[in-house]
Parts: structure tokens; C-alpha cells; sequence
């Protein structure tokens, strides 16, 4: 048996409570990992919530990303080896003391970061590595506004982005967080309460605008998006924390000949997943080793303290990732 987080209604960070559930044994082409530390995402929060139920298959645990040892491995697996230090992108099951996960998204524990930061990783590199680079098309000179900077997605973006050549714009909620954003190689970032990025950020590019937007917020920052993009920018969608609908303005789109999209990466198959994985493998994980890119980890908690977690990300006061510490 093991330790899991459990969410006994949905409701408020008081419904995860500590439960046994026996340990998962690993089917064809994936491995039991002995968690170390799992990460805390927004997507958690909305399926405590009700409001974003796990896809057929996966656990009804929550939790997407874990870093620990491979202590099983199931039928077929030959890439690792019982006693491998990886950490994986999971579709749940990451908040307890032991995870399944297809062989094909697990990635070796970068020797330079902590167990913390590496369980930090797999979600927050897996959606900026689609996101920006395959989807968002950005390239060294390009000038990218990234909405949230100081989430665990946000520091990514500039992170990586910054190490790719942009020029990075971020928005943020208080002075402390655009200071940390500045300190990870935004070129600007933008108070929203204070400031209207649109006028800041068009007037910081001479007035062309920049090129990408990375969004996570939804709702009415779609025509904002529309009127900071340049000429032939690109919009990349990924969240909705400020509603799922707005009205989009079809002229600016067609004057401006911009590109929207957006993604969803928890429903993607194994295949895509692990294609994906290997790109970061290539493209990120060296950023990591060399300490080119961090991962600023704001708190840790107990696992038994999940509930504490989620009160810490609604709270949105934190730079970085909030983890759970696992299995010592």
C-alpha cells in the first residue's frame, strides 16, 4: 500500500485529504517511479474544483509531473533500469508515493537541479518547448510577451526564450514578481494593475508590437492580444483562468495577417508526448545541466500538506513552482 492524496468531494483545498490505495503496477511500455517530489499546477487545482476531469485512463489522482527512482519496470521497457533517476510528465497519479508512467515521457533527473526543481520540469518544459517553439514558431530577435511570468510556466518562457535570442515581455501582479522576472531575463515587465500592457509594450517596440504572445488568461485579454501583436504575429492560447469565450475582432486578424492557435497537452497521445520529450531531451535539458535555465522552486510542502499547496497557488503570491515532498 501506499500514501496518495485523495480528493473526497470537490470543493476547496479541504477536500484533499491522506488515503492508502494499494501501488499501481506497471503495464506494457511504462515504469513505477518511487516519487520523490511532485508538482503543483493550476490544472490541479481546476480538477479539485470539478472543472477538469482526468482523461479516460489515467488516475483520478492528482498530480502531472514527479521526479524519483524507477523502482519497477513493466513489460517491453528497456530504455530504463531499476534505480534510474528520472523525472516524468504524467496524465495523474503524481501526489502519492508511487506513480506509473509511460516510459516514453520519463526523462533522466538533470544532475545539476534539486529533487524538487526536476519534479518542476516535465510540465512547465513540455508546454513551453510546444508552445513557443513548435506552435509559436520563435526565433532569435523575435520580441515575445508571455502572460504570468512569474508562474512556473512564465519563468520557463523567459528562461528559454531569453536563451534563444528574444527579447522577452512578461505581465505580472506586483512589483516583487516583475523584479524576479527581470532578474530571470525579462527585458520589461508589466504591473497589470498599475500599467495597461498594450500601451507599454507598443511603445517599448517604437510602436510595431511583438510578435508572440504566450496566454494563459483568456477571456478578455484576446482583443488586447490582438492590438499588441505585430504584423504577422502569432497568438498561442493555452488558458482560460479569465473565461473560456470572447469576441474576436476578424478584421484585426485579417489586417494584420495574424496567427492563432493553441494546445492542450494532458489528452495528447503517449506518441506525441514522447516525440515531444525528445525534443526537450535535445533542446532543454542541456539549458538545465549547464544552469542556463533554472528552476526557481518557491515552496516546498509535505505531501500530507497538499491542501496547504493549493491554498499557495490560489493565493498566486508565489515565483516559480510550488512542490510536494514526497518520499525522502
Amino acid at each position: 500500500m501506499m500514501r496518495a492524496i485523495e480528493i473526497s468531494e470537490f470543493g476547496g483545498p479541504e477536500v484533499l485529504k491522506v488515503g492508502e490505495r494499494p501501488v499501481p503496477v506497471p503495464g506494457a511500455g511504462e515504469v513505477l517511479i518511487a516519487v520523490k517530489a511532485a508538482g503543483v499546477n493550476r490544472p490541479d487545482v481546476l480538477q479539485r474544483q470539478g472543472r477538469y476531469p482526468p482523461p479516460p485512463g489515467a488516475s483520478d489522482l492528482l498530480g502531472l509531473e514527479v521526479a524519483g527512482t524507477v523502482a519497477q519496470l513493466g513489460p517491453g521497457v528497456t530504455a530504463w533500469h531499476e534505480g534510474d533517476e528520472v523525472c516524468a510528465l504524467v496524465s495523474g497519479g503524481g501526489y502519492a508515493e508511487f506513480c506509473v508512467a509511460p516510459a516514453p515521457q520519463c526523462l533522466p533527473k538533470p544532475a545539476a537541479v534539486s529533487w524538487a526543481q526536476a519534479a518542476g520540469a516535465p510540465e512547465t518544459s513540455f508546454t513551453v518547448w510546444s508552445n513557443v517553439f513548435q506552435r509559436g514558431h520563435l526565433s532569435s530577435g523575435d520580441t515575445f510577451l508571455v502572460h504570468g511570468g512569474s508562474s512556473g510556466i512564465g519563468v520557463m518562457a523567459i528562461q528559454l526564450a531569453r536563451a534563444h535570442g528574444a527579447r522577452v515581455f512578461t505581465t505580472v501582479g506586483n512589483d516583487a514578481k516583475a523584479q524576479a522576472c527581470v532578474a530571470l531575463g525579462a527585458a520589461l515587465a508589466v504591473n497589470y494593475h498599475d500599467q495597461d500592457f498594450v500601451a507599454v509594450a507598443t511603445d517599448a517596440t517604437g510602436g510595431r508590437g511583438v510578435d508572440l504572445v504566450l496566454d494563459m488568461v483568456g477571456g478578455d485579454y484576446l482583443p488586447r492580444n490582438l492590438q499588441v501583436l505585430a504584423q504577422d504575429g502569432r497568438l498561442v492560447m493555452i488558458g482560460r483562468q479569465r473565461g473560456a469565450r470572447a469576441e474576436l475582432d476578424i478584421l484585426a486578424v485579417l489586417r494584420k495577417r495574424l496567427t492563432l492557435t493553441g494546445s492542450t497537452l494532458r489528452t495528447r497521445s503517449v506518441e506525441e508526448k514522447g516525440a515531444l520529450a525528445a525534443q526537450v531531451y535535445e533542446h532543454v535539458w542541456p539549458l538545465l545541466e549547464s544552469g542556463a535555465v533554472t528552476i526557481p522552486v518557491h515552496a516546498t510542502f509535505p505531501l500530507a500538506a497538499a491542501a496547504d499547496a493549493h491554498r499557495a497557488m490560489e493565493a498566486s503570491q508565489h515565483v516559480g513552482k510550488l512542490i510536494l515532498l514526497v518520499q525522502s
